[in-house]
């Protein structure tokens, strides 16, 4: 399974430290309790930077996202018959993850007894400032256009110091673009915590919200598309 391997391990270390960084600051008695939304696009960033890593030591091309293969595969830039091994190890490896999480930070899920204390679904998975079905799909297809045509004007981002540099262009997209939504910009970064969220033991657990989470499946996916599609016209 071509790439299946890489883009598991990336995308679980891309979760760990993800969600690891979203429980730190919204679960009582952490040392993070609190951070401000500088604190989680930079954690973010240095997240996507060593999951790429990982995963293009193991022999991946390090998407970590099913936005960014779906979209490289429409308009030529990646073969279709390695997006299935992709996606699969994406939402897998998101789940993995995920759950190492709640594993990490189970005492602390104990110790926050509910939503209003922090313990909800927005510490794995997206939700928006302020809920507007449409302009939140609108942010999340505008972030997800911007990262990845970005993305495909890099070349191979799996080389030398560019998954730093790949690291940057998230804490970037977070904090110019990601205010509105908590930028998803990935729909296996979303989905597979969610579902961790949803269905594994977690102390005081509130809702999953599955009635948003077509925004950060869809929107993702429209603005990879968009972006392949003007590379692959301009280029």
């Amino acid at each position: 399974m071509n790439g299946f391997i890489g883009e598991f391990f990336g995308t679980m270390i891309l979760i760990i430290l993800g969600a690891g960084t979203g429980a730190s600051i919204n679960l009582n008695k952490t040392y993070a309790k609190g951070s401000n939304w500088t604190y989680v696009s930079v954690a973010w960033g240095m997240a996507v930077t060593m999951g790429v890593y990982v995963a293009g030591m193991l022999g991946s091309d390090g998407h970590l996202n099913p936005a960014v293969t779906i979209g490289f595969a429409a308009f030529g830039f990646f073969p279709w018959a390695n997006v299935v091994p992709y996606l699969l190890g994406q939402f897998l490896g998101a789940f993995v993850g995920a759950a190492i999480v709640i594993l990490q930070f189970y005492p602390h899920f104990k110790a926050t007894p509910d939503e209003a204390s922090g313990n909800s679904v927005g510490i794995f998975a997206t939700r928006p400032a302020i809920k507007n079905p449409t302009f939140n799909f609108l942010s999340e297809v505008i972030a997800t256009w911007a990262f990845i045509f970005i993305l495909l004007n890099l070349g191979d981002f799996t080389d030398g110091l560019k998954p730093f540099i790949v690291g940057m262009l998230i804490m970037i997209i977070g904090m110019g673009l990601g205010t509105t939504t908590g930028f998803a910009l990935n729909p296996a970064r979303d989905w597979g915590p969610r579902l961790a969220y949803s269905i594994l033991p977690v102390p005081h657990r509130g809702s999953a919200e599955w009635n948003y989470a077509w925004v950060p499946m869809c929107g993702p996916i429209v603005g990879g598309l968009l972006a392949a599609g003007l590379q692959a016209v301009i280029k």
